[in-house]
Parts: structure tokens; C-alpha cells; sequence
């Protein structure tokens, strides 16, 4: 029964009303792409951004084909050689083009999810191969859609070879070697399988716009000190006490962000889903809507890809172990401590990378509405621009209880620096 309603709930939210114009199918493949990735069991933050970022360059590449105004990403995503061009003289219809090659990303990046995600995914496919095809001469289908699934055969076999794409055991390592040395990581959960931090290679993933893992790199954290005048120890006692006198507004904000795998779209599913509400509110193209996508999953993918080489390179200790050992035994975070190191903050590098690329796209001081868990009772917040969003969704981690406030600060920086790669990505001739 609950796999039938799982299944029902993703085909509500997956199905536009009509799905014949382009702007439809991006809406409903992606919409789908959200559900999917709540309810496929790898896709931790880093796992779903990266998906995001190759359905988004499918998409992107599968439009930008046949619009003469649109500049391929051929040349300028790392490694990213060469891909299939369309045949001169020949007639293809854009939505069928691009319905068969999202239809072709999602059926491969979500090869592994569920009975409830594969019926989705079969329907949607059924459904949205008949709309689009309406109309049109059988020889202009057939040629679109193999078209739309050799341009995605050629994105996937990339995204092979990019470290990413095989995750086992949840993601979570059989062999870890853990630092016995004080202020380092220590597990934050009593899961037997947590006890490693979770995807401690994924900073060594090949990168999407920026030059690698490294390439925007962090001073550390405040140094570890069990003085109590230290400054470490004062940083945890600013979380304790935020924690411990935190209002109703405080509380909403960071749920609102938690974002949590499993529960919800991840962090970079959240800005996905604002954005694509903002594309039919302000009626984007479907050159704009894809141009917007595609460049806020390379920003939120190699965010993550640069936090996470940071996080192995300063291995942090969790504000909950510290909180606990040298001020209060009996506190706890309002939010579920990530099974991963502390510094730096992933929600706010990944917000900052993304608050850069959409300001880059869509201009300064740029208002929206954020309904992304009004479903959840948390209400819709309203913001003036995307870095307005980026610092709640950084600040939210620390009226959880999660980070400390240098794993925030350094981390929208560190998003700025990454951000700034996916915003100089050419995407108009």
C-alpha cells in the first residue's frame, strides 16, 4: 500500500496538464527528477546534485541543438569533448528531441530506484512520448527521438568517467582510516553504517566548470582548544545558547532548509524546485528555462564536489561532541547531525555557488517566493535576491545545532568562488 501510494504521489506531481510545448516537458521531467530523488535511497546531497547537473546539461544541449543563439557546452565543462549533431536539412521537433533525451537521463541516473520510482518513471515516459508526438509526420518523430537519445548516450558515457557514478553501500565507506587525534570527526550516530563519514572521495570527483576539487580552497576552522576562554570553545557556546534560546521564527528556518535525504528534494533539489516555479511564474522560454537549470546544476554539483574536499582536508568535529564534553552533556541539535565532518558548511557552499550562478542569470536583487515545503506546513517564504536565500539556508544550519558559524561564513565564500565558474559558462552566441 505504501509503495502504490508513493507511486501516486509522484505521478501527481510529475504529469503537466499538457506536455506538448518544451517548456512542459523540462517541467514535468524535472518535477519527476524531484520526487526521484527523495525516494531513490543513494542520493545523498552530493549524489542528487550531481544527477541534477547531468539531467540539467542534457536538457540544455538537447534545446541549445537546434537554436542558433544557443552555445554549447562542448569545450567549456571539463572533459566534455565532443557530442552528436543534428543532420543538415533534416526536420526535428524540439519537444520530442528533448523529451527523449530527459526521458533517456532519467531512466539511466535513476537505473536503481524503487517498484514506486520505476512505475513513474515507465508512466511518465508512456505519457509524455504520446503528447509530444501529437500531429506530427511518424519520419520527424523517429528522427527526434533517436536524435534526443544518442545526444544523452553520448552525456552519459562523461558522466561515467567523472568518479561519481557508482555509489555503494549508501555511499557510506567498509574501510575508513579515522583520526585519533582531538577536534577530528568523530561518528555523531549510533547507525552501525554511519560510523564512517559519508563519501569521503567525492572532493576528488572530476569538477563540472571549476578547474577541480581543490581549486577554491578555505583557511580551516577555528583551531581545536579545550581551554574554555578559547575561541573554540566560545564558538560552541554560541551554538549551545542559540539552540537553547532560539525563537518560533528560528525554528521554522531551519527546518525550512534541513533538506534532509530521504525527506525531502536534498539542498540543491530545493533551489531546483524554486526555480522551476519562477520559470512558469515569469513564463521563461524554454531556452531561458534550460540556460537557468543546467547552470545551477553545474554550480550546486561542483559546490559540493569543492565542500567535500575541504571537509577531508580539515576532518572537523561536530558542534553536538563538543557541546556535549565540555558545556552541557544533556544538549541536544534541533536537527539530525549529518554523518560528515563539520567544516565547511555544505548547505551554504552549494547556496553560495548557486546564489552566484542564478544572479548571473537572472540579475540582482531578484524576488521570489519560496513555497518548496509549504506541503510540510512550513509555510512560503518570500526573499529580495538569491543571496538573501543563500544566507538564511547558511544561518539555518546553525539554529539546528549542526555547524558552528566559520563552517558558514567560509562556506558561502568558498560558494562565491565556485559559482563564479558556472556564471563566466557561455550559453549565448
Amino acid at each position: 500500500m505504501l509503495r502504490n501510494f508513493i507511486a501516486v504521489l509522484l505521478l501527481l506531481w510529475a504529469f503537466p496538464v499538457q506536455a506538448a510545448a518544451p517548456e512542459d516537458v523540462i517541467d514535468g521531467w524535472y518535477r519527476l527528477t524531484l520526487n526521484l530523488v527523495r525516494h531513490t535511497a543513494t542520493y545523498s546531497p552530493p549524489v542528487a546534485s550531481r544527477a541534477f547537473a547531468y539531467v540539467g546539461i542534457t536538457a540544455y544541449e538537447a534545446t541549445a541543438s537546434g537554436n542558433d543563439h544557443l552555445q554549447t557546452l562542448v569545450g567549456q565543462l571539463n572533459e566534455l569533448k565532443s557530442l552528436p549533431k543534428r543532420e543538415q536539412g533534416k526536420a526535428y521537433d524540439e519537444a520530442v528531441v528533448l523529451n527523449a533525451a530527459m526521458d533517456a537521463a532519467m531512466n539511466d541516473f535513476f537505473s536503481n530506484t524503487g517498484p514506486s520510482g520505476q512505475h513513474a518513471l515507465a508512466a511518465q515516459s508512456r505519457l509524455q512520448k504520446a503528447e509530444v508526438a501529437k500531429g506530427l509526420a511518424p519520419d520527424i518523430v523517429a528522427r527526434s527521438d533517436a536524435y534526443g537519445r544518442k545526444l544523452e548516450k553520448a552525456i552519459l558515457a562523461w558522466s561515467n568517467t567523472d568518479g561519481g557514478a557508482h555509489i555503494t553501500n549508501l555511499g557510506f565507506p567498509l574501510k575508513y582510516e579515522m583520526s585519533k587525534l582531538p577536534g577530528h570527526w568523530v561518528p555523531t550516530s549510533s547507525y552501525q553504517i554511519q560510523q564512517f563519514p559519508l563519501l569521503p572521495d567525492w572532493g576528488k570527483n572530476r569538477t563540472f566548470a571549476m578547474p577541480m576539487g581543490a581549486t577554491c580552497g578555505l583557511p580551516g576552522p577555528v583551531p581545536f582548544s579545550e581551554d574554555m576562554n578559547s575561541d573554540f570553545i566560545k564558538q560552541a557556546e554560541e551554538v549551545h545558547d542559540i539552540r537553547n534560546g532560539d525563537t518560533g521564527e528560528e525554528k521554522i528556518i531551519a527546518r525550512f532548509w534541513s533538506d534532509d535525504p530521504g525527506l525531502s528534494w536534498t539542498p540543491a533539489g530545493h533551489w531546483i524546485g524554486f526555480i522551476l516555479d519562477i520559470a512558469k511564474r515569469d513564463h521563461f522560454t524554454i531556452a531561458k528555462t534550460s540556460a537557468t537549470l543546467a547552470r545551477l546544476g553545474v554550480a550546486v554539483a561542483d559546490g559540493f564536489i569543492g565542500c567535500w574536499h575541504e571537509k577531508l582536508v580539515y576532518d572537523s568535529i561536530r558542534p553536538v561532541t563538543v557541546i556535549k564534553k565540555y558545556i552541557d552533556p544533556k544538549w541536544e541539535t534541533l536537527l539530525i547531525t549529518p554523518p560528515f565532518q563539520e567544516y565547511p558548511s555544505g548547505h551554504s557552499t552549494q547556496s553560495g555557488a548557486a546564489a552566484v550562478a542564478l544572479t548571473s542569470a537572472l540579475g540582482d536583487n531578484f524576488a521570489f517566493d519560496d513555497a518548496t515545503h509549504e506541503r510540510d506546513g512550513l509555510g512560503v517564504r518570500h526573499f529580495k535576491s538569491f543571496w538573501d536565500a543563500a544566507n538564511e539556508a547558511g544561518v539555518s544550519r546553525i539554529y539546528g545545532g549542526i555547524h558552528f558559524r566559520k563552517a558558514i561564513t567560509d562556506g558561502l565564500d568558498q560558494g562565491r568562488c565556485i559559482g563564479a565558474y558556472a556564471a563566466k559558462l557561455v550559453m549565448e552566441k
